[in-house]
């Protein structure tokens, strides 16, 4: 059985952790300190700190287990480290990089989960650039750690196609709980001697950038589909949002609308709403094809369906979505 020392920190870690908890034994766990959350601002412990600390009451993890947490991985925390004597990483969305010094305590290595089909979407938000780009399959992989981020050979790779319907909340949960056992089956390996991965081919390698609050905002002169796809790949942070009336408005539920030739709204200003559909939602034109939407909020309010969001805002037929003040208004 092999010392395993586990880093990561959000929820999508969790099943990895508990997977090698019962595989594995779990001599450490390195994730993010504590950060404010909810309106006191309190600091909470990370998703995985909170689960380490479960398997430890359950057994599943010695309850002497290192739990680290620091601001930086510096001299005094691979000492922390070091003592634990793991024989391997295993790591999943931990949140910072690795460099020589901290990859050297290893003797066999260090692996990392990374929720897409390397090498394509190298970085830290593949699930959202899968769905941004409308891939029809994305995947989970396991890679052995390299120095250059997500650069290293294949040990394990799984596909998981795509429909369309997809946000990246859900996605990202179906990847991290298929990605849980192929951790497990890749830490085996190591078990049972030398492992072999496969290179990647960085000329077929493609980037995504870490997600800022302002790329949630709607362009209405995009493709309905576009639109539909940023608003489930935002889903649920940063969130998809536009303007309305001076007022900011999530929009939190949308589909591409089979558009009804009988509409003229051709000539239709992008943002326009062109129309309700009683099953459907609120018809908006964008710069190609109508979107409905379904669920949407106020920011100062609760997200609600479309009926109870018409109820409550009589006068929203008039506006015109992406536009401020009086100027956002159909006429």
């Amino acid at each position: 059985m092999l010392r395993v020392l586990f880093a990561g920190t959000p929820e999508c870690a969790v099943p990895s952790l508990e997977a090698l908890a019962r595989a594995h034994r779990v001599v450490a766990v390195l994730t993010n300190p504590p950060a404010p959350a909810g309106r006191s601002g309190s600091p909470v412990p990370s998703p995985v700190e909170a689960a380490a600390r479960r398997l430890m009451a359950e057994g599943a993890i010695a309850p002497d287990t290192p739990i680290i947490t620091p601001e930086k991985l510096n001299d005094a925390v691979r000492a922390e480290i070091a003592r634990a004597r793991p024989d391997i990483m295993a790591c999943f969305a931990y949140g910072k990089i690795f460099g020589p010094k901290t990859l050297a305590l290893f003797p066999l290595g260090a692996v990392n989960v990374h929720p897409s089909l390397l090498p394509r979407w190298r970085g830290c938000a593949p699930v959202p650039a899968a769905i941004l780009a409308r891939d029809r399959e994305t995947g989970i992989t396991v890679q052995k750690m390299a120095l250059e981020m997500d650069s290293g050979d294949v040990i394990a790779q799984m596909r998981i196609p795509l429909d369309g319907t997809e946000t990246a909340e859900s996605l990202l949960a179906h990847a991290s709980a298929l990605g849980a056992p192929l951790l497990v089956d890749a830490i085996g390996r190591f078990e049972r001697g030398p492992v072999e991965g496969t290179p990647q081919d960085g000329s077929r390698a493609t980037y995504c950038a870490m997600l800022r609050k302002e790329d949630g905002e709607i362009d209405w002169k995009l493709s309905a589909a576009d639109i539909d796809a940023k608003i489930r790949a935002y889903a649920p942070w940063p969130g998809a949002f536009t303007v309305a009336g001076g007022n900011v408005l999530l929009v939190h539920k949308a589909h591409v609308h089979i558009e009804n030739p009988a509409q003229s709204s051709a000539q239709a200003v992008p943002g326009s709403i062109v129309g309700i559909d009683k099953k459907a939602g609120i018809l908006v034109q964008t710069g190609d094809g109508i979107l409905a939407l379904e669920t949407l909020q106020w920011r100062t309010k609760k997200a609600l369906d479309f009926k109870s969001f018409l109820n409550g805002t009589r006068n929203f037929p008039d506006m015109i979505l992406g536009q401020n003040g009086t100027e956002g208004r159909n006429t």
